[in-house]
Order: structure tokens, then sequence, then C-alpha cells
């Protein structure tokens, strides 16, 4: 459902093709794990945990930097660093504008939030 909604968003499932994140993900997955067991209930994983993260806990999420990357100066930034910087730059415009409680709960209809819930999101898309 994530992937249909951004459109150009490539499944976790889909290896070996242009733009893929399958490898990545799937490598990074026991990473998460291994956070999970260290950080136990001071992390918070988005929106698995919930919608709305508890005070004082970290966040991790899944974002799309192409969702703001295109949109914002490159400067003499490389690709990766342009994205990293970018989702950056986004989360501190959010959180400085009040918006960044919108991004966590996003304007999903009951029965996609429950397929979100289990599925994942992308943080900051509509």
């Amino acid at each position: 459902m994530t992937e249909q909604r951004a459109g150009s968003a490539k499944s976790v499932f889909h290896f070996d093709v242009q733009g893929s994140v399958a490898k990545s993900t799937h490598a990074g997955l026991p990473w998460l794990r291994y956070i999970r067991e260290r950080l136990g209930c001071r992390i918070h994983f988005w929106p698995f945990d919930g919608w709305t993260p508890t005070p004082g806990r970290s966040v991790i999420a899944e974002v799309y930097p192409s969702l703001w990357s295109r949109s914002l100066p490159k400067a003499d930034r490389t690709p990766d660093q342009h994205d990293a910087w970018s989702v950056t730059e986004w989360l501190r415009r959010a959180d400085v504008d009040g918006g960044l409680t919108e991004f966590l709960n996003p304007h999903l209809s009951p029965e996609d939030r429950e397929t979100a819930a289990v599925e994942g999101w992308i943080m900051g898309l509509g």
C-alpha cells in the first residue's frame, strides 16, 4: 500500500532492479533487532509501536528522501549526502513549524491505518 501511494518507492521484496532497496533493507533488519534488544522501551519503531511515540523516546521511521530532495537546493552535496540532508532538513522544518505531529499521524482510513501498522508506512507520505 505504501509503495503504491508513494508512486516510485520500491518494495523491500523487489530485488535486483534499478532503484531497489531490498538488499539494503534486508541487511539492516538484524540491526533493528539489535537496537530493540539494547534499547528496549527507549526506542519507538514507528508505526509498528504505535502512531504516537511516547515523549522521551528516540524514533526510528522509514523515510523516502525523494519526497523532499527534489525541492531542496543540492549545493555541493553528493546524491547520497543530499538525500540524507533533505530528510534531516524536512524533519527540522516540520519540527519547527509544528507539522511533525501531523506527519506522525497521517490521514488514513481505519482500514488503511490497520494495514500500515503491520506493513509499515513512510513518514511524510500523505
